[in-house]
């Protein structure tokens, strides 16, 4: 889980070009939207196909974004457990 989420750190300044943030200041349970990394709906957006491209992974139900999205912890742990279904 460890490393998933310093991956998803790197991806996620790399795929939204967060210039001013390096990965590793990224909290792992830092809220990604609003009072934490200030993300907004255009990254989120974002966020979903860096879920489709590095992990072949769709959202069917939009309204799990805010609960999936919630921090780098929040994806992994999404992505962990929908490449067990597979």
């Amino acid at each position: 889980m460890e490393k998933l989420m310093a991956a998803l750190k790197a991806q996620i300044v790399e795929q939204l070009n967060l210039q001013e943030v390096k990965p590793e200041e990224i909290g792992d349970d830092q809220p990604l939207f609003k009072e934490g990394l200030g993300l907004d709906s255009i990254d989120a957006l974002e966020l979903i196909v860096l879920l489709q491209q590095n992990y072949n992974i769709r959202i069917a139900n939009p309204e799990q974004g805010p609960e999936i999205f919630r921090s780098v912890r929040t994806m992994a742990e999404f992505i962990t457990a929908h490449q067990t279904k597979q």
